[in-house]
């Protein structure tokens, strides 16, 4: 080992760091600016969608080929040029005169937040610690809570959304600079062994395994489906709880709009807070204190009571539970399922996120629109279930093979 390595890690940490921050920066810009873009594009609010659909398949594309593309050029150069991608789409965005010019900048930064998410959240679990994944979770939560503030300054000031967009692209343009000037610390860090993980390391095979052998990999599906189920509650959460809390709860549009931000921001302080304790409780306990503690906000949220403070406070508690489940499936990936498989899993599990974020909100809208918006506890108490029952089964699935998951 070099006699720099403590350091280079360190470096290459805070780069990482401040890679999170430029991943949450793009994610909330079209939702901050949409109320004012369709109206200058002419085209109905309903647009949104499309826009997020074309984004959406684009990263479930590169998420599905990211072991493919990291094996070949590693996760420092995949990293760097992903940004770029999503940059460049940035700079396309602020140049948009269309709907149809905004459609086609769409595919590169869905494109590159794919490959860049799946190979970061590769090598943080590959190299780092549990609480460094929850911490960078967190941060990526502080990039998209600041982007609507830079929307909205643009939007203030006169300067329109474009200048939204231009901002954040001219930020991750700072970061591809600095990505790329980087690049030898990634493979210093490649070469110094990783202690924290627990399974044999076999070697990487010369072949990607490909959609087909990763999912014959005992307990992939479980995997997925746990993630999937855990991104569509939060995106659900995310989407509808302010709306149920107005129509099914009587509570005043603020008052419901400022615990749906508690949400998210539960998250992200839960993050934060989590780091504290993931390397002592590790990741196999995080899943199942933050499953059982969504559970318990769920409850709350559902309670028939006149009183509305168990919901409000319901929401809150739902969204510290979710903060450790995302980052801990990821970082255990390793141990679950070897090193040497585990870049392939983690693209299909971005994938997976992604298909759950984007299909199962809009779902649940359709069954409301037919049922009732009274229908969001027990849609979130489904996938809650069904993220249990599967991890689970994929805790025994790993007991059984022998290899020892973290935590």
């Amino acid at each position: 080992m070099a006699v720099g390595l403590p350091f280079v890690y360190s470096l290459l940490l805070a780069i990482i760091y401040l890679a999170f921050i430029s991943l949450g920066l793009p994610d909330s810009l079209a939702g901050a600016g949409w109320p004012v873009m369709h109206g200058d594009l002419g085209v109905p609010v309903s647009f949104a969608g499309i826009l997020t659909m074309i984004i959406a398949a684009g990263t479930i594309a590169s998420s599905l080929q990211s072991d493919r593309l990291t094996r070949r050029f590693g996760a420092g150069l995949i990293t760097a040029v992903s940004v770029a991608m999503t940059a460049a789409a940035l700079f396309g965005f602020s140049l948009s005169g269309s709907f149809w010019l905004l459609c086609v900048w769409a595919v590169p930064y869905g494109l590159g937040a794919g490959a860049v998410d799946a190979a970061l959240n590769n090598y943080v679990a590959l190299h780092y610690s549990s609480k460094h994944m929850n911490w960078l979770h967190c941060f990526w939560g502080v990039g998209a809570s600041i982007s609507p503030f830079i929307m909205s300054h643009a939007i203030t000031q006169g300067q329109g959304w474009p200048a939204g967009y231009r901002t954040v692209g001219i930020i991750q343009v700072v970061l591809v600079a600095l990505l790329f000037l980087t690049l030898p610390l990634w493979g210093k860090v490649n070469q110094a062994p990783t202690g924290h993980l627990t399974e044999d390391d076999r070697g990487e095979p010369a072949r990607p395994l490909g959609i087909a052998g990763t999912l014959r990999l005992p307990g992939a599906p479980m995997l997925l489906i746990a993630f999937f189920a855990y991104c569509a509650a939060e995106g659900t959460f995310m989407l509808w709880s302010a709306t149920y809390l107005v129509e099914e709860r009587g509570v005043a549009p603020a008052t419901a709009a400022a615990f749906a931000s508690l949400f998210l921001l539960g998250i992200t302080a839960g993050r934060f807070l989590g780091g504290f304790v993931a390397d002592r409780l590790g990741d196999r306990q995080l899943i199942r204190i933050g499953i059982a503690t969504v559970a318990v906000g769920v409850t709350l949220i559902a309670l028939p009571l006149e009183n509305d403070v168990p919901a409000l406070a319901g929401l809150v508690i739902a969204g510290l539970g979710s903060a450790p489940i995302y980052p801990a499936i990821i970082h255990s990936t390793p141990a679950n399922f070897g090193r040497e498989n585990s870049q392939a899993v983690i693209g299909i599990q971005m994938a997976s996120a992604y298909l759950g974020m984007t299909l199962m909100p809009p779902l649940f809208g359709a069954l409301s629109g037919w049922l009732g918006l009274w229908l969001l506890p027990l849609y979130a108490a489904l996938l809650v279930t069904l993220m249990l029952v599967m991890s689970e089964w994929l805790n025994r699935i790993v007991a059984r093979r022998g290899l020892v998951a973290v935590g």
